[in-house]
């Protein structure tokens, strides 16, 4: 306390409550296959090459020649891995893990693997392409894994089939609303260089969508925020796809979570903006799932503040007012839908939620409702014809 003797102008400072930011939402993992005898790339200062990264270490890159650094230059040895790599850096991907597995087969690497970015915070996003086939357990690990932290979603290849059926695309993929499946696979120009003559174009190459997709992610996630669904989006880099799809074959595909990659006379779009969760129980589109769950970690990571301080009005106070001044920037931001934040969310935080018998238990409950916008899956125009038309 500060003791006034004579009059004056005094200034004190006073602990603020600390506001609550949003989370990252556009970092990337991916984990791959990459044998042992890939090529590796010369140092600057050719001495030697660069060594490759151990299996199960998670190795932060920017960019894909950082990529090569430590997995190598494309070769059959990374291709699958490469190529996801590629298309994540050339559809705007700015942050990315890799972690190296021998084989997306090999359970035990795949799970250490899976370990080792539980403890990564910033991932918001997981891959393993090509997981599928022998490999498709894989694929049920990464969303497992991003189901049981609730902190990511997992985007993953449906299988390289040109069958249109749910049952052959997903294989025995479960349902998870914490993962989108993406098919068909696309037509890419091979990295490796041709073999001769020197200046021949590269050939075409089928290779798993997921790299590019969160490529995808990561640019609407810049440029419009993680409300807005990846969808109606460029696949750069894609020059055609293993499967046309027809409107009447999507239409059998879309209600069961498959999201379809279409091309519109060339122009070749993700098409689908679904989770795999199905319709029973679960949040349908991905991107309310990730909304809600970019909330959900933006309050937890921003509120240890709140730990052993006195659990009292003061205290219940200070948390709605934190949540509140973040959630009316969500809503400003376009991620919840009201014409008024009042009608876009609510925080509780009273003696109702907090009675005796729960303070004595040193718990502080906190009650929020948010209405997180869905996408406009199906645009209709109603267009009528007449030669008096009514005023609308």
């Amino acid at each position: 306390m500060s003791t006034f003797l004579s009059p004056g102008v005094f200034t004190q400072e006073v602990p603020s409550t600390p506001p609550i930011t949003g989370v990252g939402t556009s970092t990337a993992a991916f984990i791959g296959a990459v044998a042992s005898n890939v090529p590796m790339p010369s140092l600057p200062d050719g001495s030697g090459t660069h060594a490759l990264a151990p299996v199960g270490e998670p190795r932060f890159v920017s960019s894909y020649d950082q990529f090569t650094e430590s997995f190598g230059v494309a070769d059959q040895a990374n291709l699958t891995l490469a190529h996801a790599v590629w298309g994540f850096f050339s559809n705007g991907g700015t942050s990315l893990y890799v972690t190296r597995v021998s084989a997306l087969s090999a359970g035990s690497e795949v799970n250490a693997a899976l370990a080792s970015l539980a403890a990564i915070d910033e991932i918001a996003i997981v891959a393993a392409p090509g997981a599928s086939g022998a490999a498709a357990s894989t694929r049920a690990a990464v969303a497992d894994h991003c189901a049981l932290l609730q902190d990511r979603f997992a985007i993953l290849d449906g299988e390289p089939t040109t069958t249109i059926s749910v049952a052959t695309i997903g294989g025995a993929l479960p349902r998870n609303e914490f993962a989108g499946l993406y098919w068909p696979w696309i037509v890419v120009n091979d990295l490796r260089p041709p073999a001769a003559p020197a200046l021949a174009p590269r050939p075409d190459l089928t290779v798993p969508p997921s790299g590019h997709v969160a490529g995808i992610y990561a640019r609407v996630d810049a440029d419009r925020g993680v409300h807005k669904a990846p969808a109606n989006e460029q696949v750069r880099g894609a020059r055609g796809l293993q499967r046309q799809v027809s409107r009447g074959e999507h239409d059998q595909l879309n209600p069961l979570g498959v999201n379809v990659i279409r091309s519109f006379r060339g122009d070749i779009r993700v098409w689908g903006a679904r989770t795999w969760g199905g319709q029973q129980n679960a949040i349908q589109y991905l991107s309310v799932r990730r909304t809600l769950s970019f909330i959900r970690e933006s309050i937890e990571e921003s509120t240890a503040w709140t730990v052993f301080e006195p659990n009292s009005r003061p205290l219940w106070e200070r948390i709605k007012r934190s949540a509140r001044d973040f959630l009316t920037t969500v809503w400003r931001d376009g991620a919840l839908f009201g014409d008024t934040p009042e009608e876009a969310f609510y925080v509780k935080c009273d003696e109702g939620l907090n009675p005796p018998a729960v303070r004595d238990l040193g718990r502080v409950v906190t009650e929020i409702g948010v209405a997180i916008v869905r996408p406009a899956e199906f645009v209709v125009f109603r267009i009528s014809q007449g030669a008096a038309l009514p005023t609308p």
